[in-house]
């Protein structure tokens, strides 16, 4: 069975992105990207929501990002992506398919087919909706060395307890701090 892994970026006080959607405090540095490339390499699947869905489509084609961020940009443009949202009307980035409904129904149909993993990169409000019916097997948290004071805290939105076992840490010399788990009852 697949397993899906959510990959979010944090500030220390909890905020996944600012008031704005600024992400411009992510702290990515060649130690990072190394880490990053490692679990795309052993994914076979990308799943979006339409925010970051379109913000990535906006960077990843582009001749900067495939000079700059080579090995990256070429898992990024040529993985199968599946962006859900009930209002983009369309996905022209490479390998896209668009779904409009039955999140669950497809997260579940995707986890029973062979392959290797399925990565969530960002998109908080997928994962929220993915919480609860405990399709998310590993949570992947990169703690930034920033405070931001304000902001979309990551699991706004989530109104019950869900405890998490932790599985893996790492610490980065950028001040990043990665820490893997997974729910409590896996």
């Amino acid at each position: 069975m697949r397993k899906v892994v959510t990959q979010f970026m944090v500030s220390v006080d909890g905020y996944f992105e600012g008031p704005n959607r600024e992400i411009d405090w992510h702290n990515v540095d060649a130690e990072l990207h190394n880490d990053v490339e490692e679990m795309l390499k052993n994914a076979d699947i990308l799943l979006f929501g339409r925010v970051t869905y379109e913000m990535m489509a906006k960077y990843w084609p582009t001749e900067y990002a495939v000079t700059n961020d080579a090995v990256i940009a070429n898992y990024m443009n040529s993985l199968p992506k599946i962006v859900f949202s009930k209002t983009l009307l369309d996905a022209s980035w490479n390998n896209t398919k668009v779904v409009k409904e039955n999140v669950e129904g497809v997260i579940r149909e995707l986890k029973q087919q062979p392959g290797n993993g399925i990565i969530i990169l960002g998109s908080s409000d997928v994962a929220i909706t993915l919480i609860p019916s405990g399709l998310i097997d590993e949570f992947r948290i990169i703690v930034n060395p920033v405070i931001l004071g304000y902001g979309k805290s990551l699991f706004k939105g989530i109104n019950k307890k869900y405890k998490l076992r932790l599985i893996k840490s790492k610490t980065f010399n950028s001040g990043n701090v990665l820490l893997n788990y997974k729910p409590a009852d896996n």
